[in-house]
């Protein structure tokens, strides 16, 4: 088939040509959306789910979905090492200079952006390769006390006062929610729950990796009462075929059943798969209809090329003794496994063990879905750590 007209879109958080078995938890954000611009109580979402099963996609479209609502919508990424004031000043600056900006600009948008220079202190952040600066005095006893929680609450506020004020409500979306620490994610809890109590049109939408919720109700007890956590998984059957089957008819050409069963049970539903199953399973079809054989072969190729990238840069940024450890956990079998059976297959104790394990946490390789368990983040990396453990380095 035509390469330059292929539907599928292999890419991390790359929307997909059709967004199939996500239309509950886009709707419950819409409704959350549609509640905060009218200053009603309404759940933030924190959005949890392996690698590779749309959560930055969802994201997206969240915020699209936002930005048609009348919200100013800002989107940011944690990642290992980087301290949640340093990725919430450049997104909080954009929303006030926006808000700023705006025909109705009032003085509590002023006070706002004030507040957040205060906020900012004498740090230096940078964004895209240039220092953030803001202009202007700070606004003396607000978010200038040295204690996160505070502070956070208080620009937070200051943010949600400016958009009420200006007839202008604002979303912030975090994606990779899990790398903040403790403390870090209690201020952010904290801080939402104050917007909540004061009724201002300031929404939070995060996703991250199962841990997440866990990590939440550790940071602060009530959690829970402000976030849904919608867990995104492997779609079913009939979703997977549709986000196959749809793309490929809406350019004209067509697939087999069989060559839908061959995707959907080497992929087993993820939706990154998918698309690299689609994409290769095209390119390789050589007539108008995917055959069961186009399939196969696409198996192969997807396979060589996921190994090459998706997973071997992942494998990649662990150590040595990391690798025993996963590799251990891949020879044990497919989903969950007891830390203590992977202990027991390098011939240690789950307590010297211990560091490692928290290594690969915080490195997302794996998580702990429950006490004393443990599996990959990654969908089908037991299924890599065998191939790669077996052939010659």
């Amino acid at each position: 088939m035509d390469k330059n007209i292929n539907p599928f879109n292999p890419g991390a958080g790359v929307s997909p040509p059709e967004l199939a078995g996500r239309s509950e938890v886009l709707e419950t954000a819409e409704t959350a959306l549609e509640r905060t611009k009218r200053g009603k109580h309404a759940k933030s979402l924190m959005v949890l789910g392996l690698r590779g099963v749309g959560k930055t996609v969802l994201l997206n479209q969240i915020k699209d979905r936002a930005v048609s609502l009348g919200y100013l919508a800002e989107m940011q990424e944690a990642h290992d090492g980087a301290e949640l004031k340093q990725l919430l000043i450049p997104v909080l600056r954009r929303l006030l200079l926006r808000l700023d900006r705006m025909q109705n600009t009032v003085e509590t948008v002023k006070k706002g952006i004030r507040v957040l220079r205060s906020f900012i202190g004498n740090i230096t952040i940078a964004a895209g390769g240039a220092e953030v600066t803001l202009g202007g005095d700070p606004e003396a006893g607000y978010a200038d006390s040295g204690n996160l929680e505070d502070d956070l609450r208080d620009v937070l506020i200051a943010t949600g006062e400016a958009a009420r004020d200006a007839g202008t409500p604002v979303a912030i979306l975090i994606d990779e929610l899990q790398y903040l620490s403790k403390d870090e994610l209690g201020a952010l809890i904290r801080g939402l729950h104050a917007i909540n109590q004061a009724g201002l049109p300031l929404i939070l939408f995060g996703a991250g990796l199962p841990q997440l919720a866990g990590q939440a109700g550790d940071a602060k007890s009530y959690a829970e009462r402000l976030f849904e956590f919608p867990r995104l998984g492997a779609l079913l059957e009939v979703d997977a075929w549709k986000a196959i089957r749809d793309p490929v008819e809406d350019e004209g050409a067509a697939i087999s059943e069989e060559a839908l069963k061959e995707i959907y049970d080497k992929t087993h539903g993820y939706p990154y798969f998918l698309q690299e199953w689609g994409y290769s399973a095209w390119n390789i079809a050589q007539g108008e209809t995917i055959t069961e054989q186009d399939a196969r072969t696409a198996t192969a190729e997807s396979i060589r090329k996921l190994d090459e990238s998706f997973f071997r840069v992942r494998f990649d940024r662990t150590t040595p003794a990391e690798r025993d450890y996963m590799r251990c956990l891949a020879e044990l079998g497919e989903g969950p496994q007891r830390s203590a059976d992977v202990a027991t297959a390098l011939g240690r104790t789950a307590t010297s063990l211990g560091p490692v394990r928290d290594s690969l946490i915080k490195k997302g390789m794996i998580y702990s879905p429950e006490y004393a368990q443990i599996a990959f983040t990654v969908p089908l990396f037991d299924e890599f750590m065998r191939r790669v453990t077996a052939a010659p380095q």
